[in-house]
């Protein structure tokens, strides 16, 4: 992933649930990572604001998704498959955070090309670990 180092991190956090959504954001700010997220609530929203469709939410250089499987109007697997469909987006790295520890999930996640599972973890500061090694890992 090549990034200019002056400018934060732009993440696509695609969440349906407040409560997980607060959690990234905090974990982020926690690990003292210079991000911007931005929040997409279902999977059609995902796909509008990667595509720059969506008005509210102006057109940004995506540096990596965090994808939640179960989402209201398209699930993460379809959101994830169109990416990796679209020659404009299939590049960016897509992450599944989830809190299904399902083989079936995992496996599917990366026969769909996501390019990484994490299991979202139960405490704040395992979430944070979890923040921390996406960071060195893609940035």
């Amino acid at each position: 992933m090549i990034k200019d180092d002056m400018r934060p991190i732009q993440i696509l956090l695609v969440e349906d649930n407040q409560g997980d959504i607060f959690l990234t954001r905090k974990a982020f700010e926690k690990a003292m990572v210079a991000n911007r997220i931005q929040v997409a609530t279902d999977g059609e929203m995902a796909l509008k604001m990667l595509r720059g469709e969506q008005e509210s939410s102006p057109a940004e250089i995506i540096d990596i998704v965090l994808l939640d499987i179960n989402l209201p109007k398209l699930d993460g697997k379809q959101v994830l498959e169109a990416m990796k469909k679209d020659p404009d987006l299939r590049r960016i790295p897509v992450v599944v955070l989830s809190s299904s520890k399902a083989e079936q999930d995992v496996l599917q996640s990366y026969d769909l090309q996501a390019s990484g599972y994490i299991v979202k973890p139960l405490s704040f500061e395992k979430f944070i670990d979890v923040v921390s090694a996406i960071e060195e890992f893609w940035f």
